[in-house]
């Protein structure tokens, strides 16, 4: 993880894949595909923990630094994720200084933090399971207003902004691009905040072409799409070519 942490601070792009389906394989095939690293949704993927085990070994079978989505910002699920063997945690709706602190907490271990001591297979991975990432999301029109002292708290790594849950915040339409005007100065006011205090953005794209919107204003941690997205694209795409080309004539 510690070279994730190196490209960020360099400003070098790196490309995320997001696993909603609960599937070891998919894991594998997203880590062995070229990304630079891959998250595990367990908050809005169909993901448990007993196959979220299973998918942070698919990961490190493929050979790239693993992130778990957490369903909240609770110590327990962090702490949990953390032990499994994730590289990092992504907390979602922090809001405030002291959820952000609470969200360090439980990723460092004391006297940083609080996180109990029981890396159960954390410690097999690498040598960096003392040191995990931890990424905040800002995803409210309240957390983008304190964006700059949640940011400043120490022990955060990065912050990913969650578009779609900015855009409802926000009473406008969500896109991935930021195609409403207060959409977008929303995002731009994340990636100020961010570099003012020395830490990596992230967003999550939904395609290449927004990746690199993006990376041009300084995010670094670049999400390009879920599993489920993918695969729903890729099949309404056959289905289509191949009813164009061979018509129903019944």
């Amino acid at each position: 993880m510690n070279s994730l942490r190196e490209r960020w601070t360099a400003g070098t792009a790196t490309f995320g894949a997001w696993c909603t389906i609960p599937s070891s394989w998919t894991a594998e095939l997203a880590a062995r595909s070229g990304h630079d690293w891959v998250c595990i949704d367990t908050q809005h993927g169909l993901i448990g923990y007993d196959v979220m085990v299973p998918m942070l070994q698919a990961i490190s079978a493929g050979g790239v630094p693993s992130f778990v989505r957490v369903p909240w910002n609770e110590p327990g699920s962090i702490m949990k994720a953390l032990d499994a063997g994730a590289g990092g945690v992504i907390v979602p709706m922090v809001n405030s200084v002291g959820e952000a602190k609470t969200a360090v907490a439980a990723c460092r271990y004391p006297p940083a933090g609080i996180r109990s001591m029981g890396p159960i297979r954390a410690r097999e991975v690498d040598d960096e399971w003392r040191h995990p990432i931890c990424v905040v999301m800002i995803e409210t029109v309240e957390a983008v207003a304190r964006a700059r002292e949640i940011l400043a708290v120490p022990g955060i790594d990065a912050v990913f902004v969650g578009p779609n849950d900015l855009a409802v915040s926000a009473g406008v339409d969500s896109s991935y691009e930021g195609s409403d005007p207060k959409h977008r100065r929303l995002i731009e006011e994340i990636v100020d905040a961010a570099r003012a205090n020395g830490v990596a953005a992230g967003i999550m794209c939904g395609s290449a072409e927004v990746a690199l919107q993006w990376h041009r204003i300084g995010f670094v941690m670049l999400g390009l799409q879920s599993d489920t997205r993918l695969l729903e694209a890729a099949s309404i795409r056959i289905v289509a070519a191949a009813r164009e080309m061979i018509p129903n004539e019944g």
